[in-house]
């Protein structure tokens, strides 16, 4: 999609999976853990303050990557506005 996101990117006192600078958009790819009562109660927390600061959050669980990438690939982009929603990516080594 052409999109740039950085790993493991801390804002404030939360550590995002991903952000993406350019669209404000944090993706947080959740494991098991996030079920228990104490995780969702960090989880909720978190989900606040990000939204606070303008931060839009796509919480998906982990596995939608490798066993659904289309799926994935669908629910990030309808976090997009409308005109790069259907961005593709340059072929390599052409164009940016």
């Amino acid at each position: 999609m052409g999109l740039k996101f950085r790993r493991q990117f801390p804002i404030a006192k939360w550590t995002v999976d991903f952000y993406c600078f350019e669209y404000r958009l944090a993706i947080e790819l959740d494991g098991s853990v996030h079920s228990q009562p104490s995780q969702i109660k960090k989880d909720v927390s978190k989900d606040a303050f990000l939204k606070s600061v303008g931060i839009k959050l796509l919480r998906l669980p982990n596995g939608i990557v490798l066993q659904a990438p289309d799926a994935f690939l669908k629910r990030i982009r309808k976090c997009l506005p409308l005109t790069c929603r259907f961005a593709t990516p340059s072929p390599q080594g052409r164009g940016s």
